[in-house]
């Protein structure tokens, strides 16, 4: 399973941290991770914090994880560095009236704000590097294109960016230390300058 993607267990994080957080209970409302379209706001009847995920890209951070250690028999073994990638959701908040849309939105943007992180007990498996929280810097016309994309109508919202890692790669045994170094020479003629040819 080395390299692959820990999405779905971000997605869970997140949920996790918005409902302990917010709070906001199952009874109460729902996190969402669906395309926030015309079809899909026609059928909420209940408070939701939509997080829809519109972009996936290498993140500028150093890989992650690398190293070596001594295995179960004691033999030296590594493992190659995990790449980390930045999810860029899309966060937006619906209720019955604007008031309560503006609360709600405001109430996640500070959590945002206020976590650089998801906490370790909302992951359900620990992550390589866990889960970053930052803010994207949108700009406006993006902004207004991708909700025109969505064909669903245009909401007050913000990036939300977590950076992950893949999956570490397996260990793997250590190619054996270099023992000898031998340096072989070879002469080389010397010539004079009265036998050089011009």
């Amino acid at each position: 399973m080395g390299g692959a993607m820990q999405i779905p267990a971000v997605d869970e994080g997140l949920e996790r941290l918005l409902r302990a957080t917010l709070p906001l209970p199952p009874d109460i409302g729902d996190v969402s991770f669906e395309r926030p379209s015309g079809t899909w706001s026609a059928q909420l009847s209940r408070v939701v914090v939509n997080l829809f995920l519109y972009a996936v890209s290498r993140s500028t951070l150093p890989p992650v994880g690398g190293g070596s250690r001594l295995g179960p028999d004691g033999r030296r073994e590594v493992r190659d560095d995990a790449p980390l990638v930045d999810l860029h959701y899309l966060v937006s908040a619906w209720a019955a009236t604007v008031p309560e849309e503006h609360r709600l939105l405001g109430d996640v943007l500070g959590l945002a704000l206020s976590h650089q992180a998801v906490p370790p007990e909302h992951l359900a498996a620990p992550l390589a590097a866990g889960v970053r929280l930052s803010l994207g810097k949108d700009d406006t016309h993006r902004t207004r294109e991708l909700w025109s994309s969505l064909g669903g109508p245009h909401k007050a919202s913000f990036t939300l960016i977590a950076t992950v890692a893949a999956d570490l790669p397996d260990w793997r045994p250590a190619a054996p230390p270099v023992q000898r170094v031998e340096g072989r020479t070879r002469a080389v003629s010397a010539v004079t300058e009265t036998g050089r040819r011009g």
